[in-house]
């Protein structure tokens, strides 16, 4: 079961505002939005809007941007460079999490259900508050941290053996699908550091510039920083960009085990 975070007492209103599609259209899909105003003082409801897709691009934010700039002028939500790069429109789609430019209309059977990414704060309709989750990343210093001076003459080089470690963990686009589909998350975001960070940690821990290791994994030795990962693997299954945290976070989990012994 897919989690939002609600104000307190407050229920969605799962009969919001219906807007039909336009007389004539034969290939329609309707897409329920989660929307919610905190300046209103309303509850979040729910408002359906069919589409021509005859008359729409092929993907969710295609859609989005049809229902705002033709529809309904009032509905909110991020998006920048309809590649999967910049990671702006992250939200949940269809009960997963995921990207709307790059999710098509057609991978969801039957109405598109989009709702905020799961359990964050929302500011407005699909935005999620991402604040915590800057400064949770902020915190685990994701720059290379080095006491010997740079080469004269050179760039810090690395083997390409070395790089390769680092070149997966390095696309992360810090969408945050992977944090707000983690159960652990949801109810430890205080105190967990989560998939998303930790996987960016984890790209600095192996390397072989960066000379802060220890230091690194002993920011990291927390109940609840790292330890609060149970392996559920709902990140690694909904990362837009095929990442595998979980296999990141094991291997912090085992790199604290060899400097003990």
């Amino acid at each position: 079961m897919v989690e939002f975070f609600l104000p307190a007492n407050s229920r969605i209103n799962r009969n919001g505002r219906v807007f039909p599609a336009p007389a004539g259209a034969k290939n329609v899909r309707t897409f329920k939005i989660y929307r919610f105003d905190p300046d209103s003082g309303e509850n979040p409801r729910i408002d359906s809007y069919s589409l021509d897709m005859d008359d729409c691009g092929p993907m969710v934010l295609d859609a989005l941007i049809k229902i705002k700039n033709e529809v309904d002028s009032t509905l909110t939500f991020r998006r920048s460079c309809r590649e999967g790069i910049c990671g702006s429109c992250a939200m949940n789609i269809g009960g997963s999490n995921g990207l709307a430019c790059i999710t098509a209309c057609d991978s969801v059977r039957g109405d598109v259900s989009i709702y905020p990414l799961p359990h964050m704060p929302v500011i407005k309709d699909l935005v999620p508050d991402l604040t915590d989750f800057y400064a949770q990343y902020a915190s685990i210093k994701p720059w290379l941290q080095t006491r010997t001076p740079p080469p004269p003459d050179r760039e810090r080089l690395q083997t390409k053996e070395d790089q390769e470690r680092v070149d997966r963990p390095s696309a992360c686009i810090l969408c945050a699908c992977c944090s707000a589909s983690c159960p652990s998350y949801w109810w430890n975001s205080d105190r967990y550091l989560g998939p998303a960070v930790l996987l960016a940690a984890y790209r600095w821990i192996v390397d072989s510039r960066d000379e802060a290791t220890g230091e690194r994994l002993d920011q990291l030795e927390d109940p609840f920083r790292l330890y609060r990962c149970h392996t559920i693997m709902n990140c690694t299954k909904d990362c837009p960009k095929d990442l595998n945290p979980a296999k990141a976070i094991g291997a912090i989990k085992q790199l604290m085990l060899e400097r003990q012994v």
